[in-house]
């Protein structure tokens, strides 16, 4: 793989200033958008009040400890326009979430939120190692889902030449992505495996494609995943964080020359970590759930949102801002098997260890006489046609996730193809309990 370490004259200031100068900008910003907040939305102002604290009671940043966590629902609570703090004739475009799970959440931006938006994805789509002129093929979804125009809006402000695809037709991926010349590709890892399928099934080697660079993000993902994908594309493959409901993609990124943790852009976002069971507050290094408030959003401040994403909080390497550690899960996401807590990247972690089964796999939990189940659906890789080969990796899988994890899983191997593809973030688990 090239060596495509950005020139450090090519950062932005911010990006490597002091943490004192960082934190005195996010101190501004904080309290201008926490009043913002206040004075504008009938939610804070009762959630403010509610607790007895106000805009004014913000003096330090670990001030921001006293006042209230927003979560999902309290934005589904406020549809479709309740959570604006701005007049509708100001907001330039709106998100919003599928609302499969429940009332959708819509996300609002004024001008300067794009700009914003734009910006912080410049800066991530550098650090992954892009360039002006590179080619970008932008495999996430346009439309409502946020990942494909937030990704689209920094790239042309990057002055990238954006290949504005979006998901599907994977057959037609692998050639625009041949023809156009594409050095970095935009995707869910998941939907990357299943374009890597499709340069294999097409008689292609990946490994000669123009690609150099995968911005990988939307859902959690392993560095065993990492790997396998490196390999097969020798390009480097780079973690991308976001969420609509404090932006979309580019809160933090991977830089290229570390691959170490996302670094936050903290002078956008502010992030805590907490135990998710009491809302403590925790240092720096402790697992926990990840919060974050929004420092320059005008529609849609947000203030200490709940993400439901467990990592935890590191010093900055590449950056002198705070990485974030690889997403481990949701905890939400979170399965309890016979009272062990499973998360699907466990599993994957496992069967990208077992060299006679392919990275894709489905967890299918039920109730057998009363009992939890887990079924875990894999397949086996092409040329692997004898059953007693297949029972054996099936196997293999099965006693690695009852070593490393505890909990007893039933594996079946399956032929390529029959554990369901997605264009988006990946179904991983189907709950029948």
């Amino acid at each position: 793989m090239k060596d495509l370490t950005p020139e450090k004259s090519t950062l932005d200031p911010i990006e490597i200033a002091s943490r004192d100068e960082i934190e005195a900008l996010q101190l501004e910003r904080m309290q201008r958008s926490v009043s913002s907040a206040y004075n504008n939305v009938a939610h804070y102002k009762k959630a403010f009040d509610d607790k007895g604290v106000h805009p004014e009671d913000l003096k330090a940043l670990s001030d921001l400890s006293s006042f209230p966590f927003t979560v999902k629902q309290d934005l589904r609570d406020n549809y479709p326009f309740g959570m604006f703090a701005v007049p509708k004739e100001q907001v330039n475009r709106i998100h919003a979430s599928s609302g499969t799970t429940g009332q959708p959440t819509v996300i609002g931006y004024t001008a300067n939120d794009l700009q914003v938006w734009s910006e912080v994805m410049r800066r991530s789509l550098r650090a992954a190692g892009m360039r002006r002129g590179d080619v970008l093929h932008n495999a996430y979804g346009y439309g409502l889902f946020t990942g494909g125009l937030g990704v689209h809006g920094g790239a042309e402000q990057m002055g990238l030449t954006v290949v504005p695809v979006s998901g599907g037709m994977t057959q037609r991926q692998v050639r625009l992505i041949e023809d156009f010349g594409a050095k970095g590709i935009s995707v869910t890892p998941s939907y990357a495996l299943s374009i890597l399928d499709e340069y294999r099934e097409q008689g292609f080697d990946p490994k000669a494609s123009p690609l150099e660079v995968g911005i990988f993000g939307a859902e959690p993902w392993t560095n065993a995943m990492r790997e396998e994908i490196e390999a097969a594309f020798d390009m480097h493959a780079i973690d991308i964080y976001g969420l609509s409901e404090v932006i979309g993609p580019g809160v933090s990124m991977e830089c290229v020359e570390s691959k170490d943790g996302l670094h936050i852009w903290e002078d956008h976002f502010y992030p805590e970590v907490i135990n998710p069971e009491t809302g403590e507050i925790l240092a720096d290094g402790e697992l926990g759930e990840l919060v974050f408030t929004s420092l320059t959003k005008e529609a849609f401040p947000i203030v200490r949102y709940r993400t439901r994403d467990l990592t935890r909080l590191l010093p900055g390497t590449a950056r002198s801002m705070r990485r974030m550690e690889k997403i481990t899960g949701r905890s939400d996401d979170m399965i309890i098997l016979r009272g062990v807590n499973v998360f699907p990247t466990q599993i994957e972690e496992q069967l990208m260890s077992v060299e006679q089964l392919a990275p894709h796999f489905q967890i299918e939990l039920s109730k057998k006489d009363r009992m939890d189940a887990m079924l875990v659906k894999v397949e086996a890789v092409p040329g692997l046609d004898s059953s007693d080969a297949r029972r054996a990796a099936a196997q293999s899988l099965a006693e690695k996730i009852k070593s490393s994890i505890g909990v007893t899983a039933e594996v079946i191997a399956g032929d390529t193809g029959s554990v369901p593809r997605s264009q988006g973030k990946a179904v991983r688990v189907v709950d029948n309990r």
